[in-house]
């Protein structure tokens, strides 16, 4: 491999026309979305207590509208005792901004302590199944495909106790099913939970203990064999490492576009991972040679949630990584070589995060004017930081960015509406069109209360086109393809990425903002075993479905 020791990026300015800027208002109550999330005790003694907020768009029924899957927690004692009476929530879209519960129709309402959730057709049935994280045994749910869910109890994870967080499907051998990785985060002791040591303080104040200081719990990853089964294939495809790590978000992505899926791991307090798919059936661990491991300083962070797009429109997959307090979010470039740089600071995120604690993190085209913002999610671990003045708050606000197309970004919280003027402890975010309107909404876990659905409620709309891809000799859910989208000087490039936020499913649709085009010059599709498709003269404004050629 090429090792790129010093590399220069210029910047360069781009006049473009200023869009109008949307605005959210929070519809949760109205639409019907009124559960709070359990997460333990409000005081957060132990470190699950802090953690939970997973959260899934699925259209489960396959009416084209995205309907929301919210994952539950418990507490110590209802863990202990094995009596917890939170359960996790399955709504379906109204098409009208509400839903309906269906939880108990559907057979979904696990009872354990939740974290995370992930989506796909893991049988190629065409209906998307989901794989729930816990502390304690996973569970996946297959769809039956009449409104219903089946628990299908896997060998490969039915005895494992460990502490999951978040997970992603991907077709790691291109055999046309999905496989499954699984971040775990640590062994923890709910007989006889951690008070006391050196890891168990923050600025000098007696917290929560861990992650330091506890033992890691160790990935997984499951080969998909066919109907909803699967083997644990951690060791055989070089995932497990000699040092178990804190691991949170999860994302699948080709990074390297050799046309085989790879795999980012967010570690907590711990160096990231990012595991080159080998091509047969091995991966091999490039964090530390792809730059991005640690931050341009060469210090490690405390990883939460990831995803991979490109932000800066050359036709390659950049990664951002958000971070704990008193330290940035990280931006990390695609080189095109292998090489990913830090560009945190000169893109303008770094000091507006510091005394942040990033959770969900989601680049999306807000303005539609076909250049990828950001908005990330943000809420503490620690309620007694709220006792002192650091400079740091229990609760925070969520921060939008939008993109200038220089490769620097604005902030744009306090333009952004009502939604985003709340000051809440949120962890997961996932954008969606939840009206099918062709502008993103957003759906937010907030810890100990409930979820924020945040309507993007503009009333001057660019032109916009989303697209569904169907996998045909490909998996169903063609995680793995990628779509560019040229409009008149400008290209624009998308991956269907398997995982990505924080405990989270994003809605697989892809979303291209195409400023004050009427008609797309052209849409090409790459599907996973590389063969390539196009569509010329694509009008705007439509949610268009396309399925993979078989011939």
């Amino acid at each position: 491999m090429k090792v790129v020791l010093f590399s220069l990026i210029l910047i360069t300015p781009i006049v473009k026309a200023e869009s109008p800027w949307p605005k959210f208002v929070n519809i949760a109550p109205q639409a019907g979305l009124t559960t709070k999330m359990t997460s333990g005790d409000l005081r957060k003694p132990f470190l699950p207590e802090s953690m939970s907020g997973g959260a899934a768009f699925i259209d489960y029924d396959n009416d084209g509208w995205i309907d929301i899957y919210l994952v539950n927690g418990s507490s110590i004692e209802a863990y202990r005792e094995g009596n917890n009476t939170a359960e996790n929530q399955l709504y379906r879209n109204n098409r009208n901004g509400t839903f309906t519960d269906v939880t108990g129709q559907a057979g979904v309402g696990d009872r354990g302590w939740g974290m995370g959730v992930c989506a796909g057709d893991v049988n190629n049935d065409g209906w998307e199944d989901l794989f729930v994280t816990n502390i304690g045994p996973n569970i996946l749910y297959m769809n039956q495909g009449d409104g219903t869910f089946r628990q299908l109890d896997s060998e490969a994870w039915k005895s494992d106790q460990s502490w999951s967080s978040s997970c992603g499907f991907g077709d790691y051998d291109n055999d046309g099913d999905l496989d499954l990785y699984v971040s775990n985060y640590v062994d923890f002791d709910f007989i006889n939970p951690p008070v006391e040591g050196p890891m168990c303080q923050y600025r000098g104040v007696k917290v929560q203990c861990g992650p330091r200081g506890l033992p890691g719990a160790g990935d997984k990853f499951y080969e998909n064999q066919g109907e909803g089964t699967f083997l644990d294939k951690t060791a055989a495809a070089g995932i497990e490492q000699p040092e178990k790590y804190f691991g949170l978000g999860v994302i699948w992505a080709d990074y390297d576009a050799d046309g085989d899926l790879d795999i980012f791991v967010a570690n907590d307090s711990v160096p990231n991972f990012l595991f080159q798919n080998n091509g047969d059936k091995t991966f091999f661990e490039m964090g530390l040679l792809t730059g991005v491991s640690f931050n341009e300083d060469g210090k490690e962070q405390a990883g939460m949630g990831v995803d991979f797009a490109d932000f800066d429109n050359d036709g390659d997959l950049d990664l951002m990584v958000t971070n704990f307090s008193d330290d940035n979010n990280t931006l990390y470039q695609n080189e095109g070589t292998g090489q990913f740089l830090d560009v945190t600071y000169r893109a303008r995120l770094g000091d507006v995060s510091w005394q942040k604690l990033g959770w969900g993190i989601a680049f999306i085209d807000l303005d539609l004017d076909g250049w990828k913002d950001i908005v990330i999610v943000n809420g503490h671990v620690y309620p007694e930081v709220n006792n002192y003045e650091i400079g740091t708050s229990f609760k925070q606000q969520n921060l939008v960015f939008r993109n200038l197309g220089n490769g620097q970004f604005e902030e744009m919280t306090s333009q952004s509406g009502l939604g985003f003027e709340e000051i809440k402890n949120s962890r997961a975010l996932l954008p969606g069109d939840i009206n099918n309107d062709g502008q993103l909404d957003f759906l937010i876990t907030n810890l100990d209360e409930e979820p924020s659905l945040l309507l993007n409620d503009s009333s001057a709309k660019g032109h916009w086109l989303i697209i569904k891809l169907v996998g045909r000799k490909s998996n169903r859910t063609a995680v793995g393809s990628e779509v560019t989208v040229r409009t008149p000087g400008m290209r624009q490039f998308r991956a269907v990425v398997g995982g990505g936020g924080y405990q989270s499913q994003n809605d697989y649709r892809l979303h291209f903002g195409v400023a004050s085009n009427e008609t797309v010059e052209a849409v090409e599709i790459k599907w996973p075993d590389g063969r390539l498709q196009k569509l010329e003269n694509v009008k705007s404004n439509q949610i268009l479905r396309i399925e993979e050629p078989v011939e």
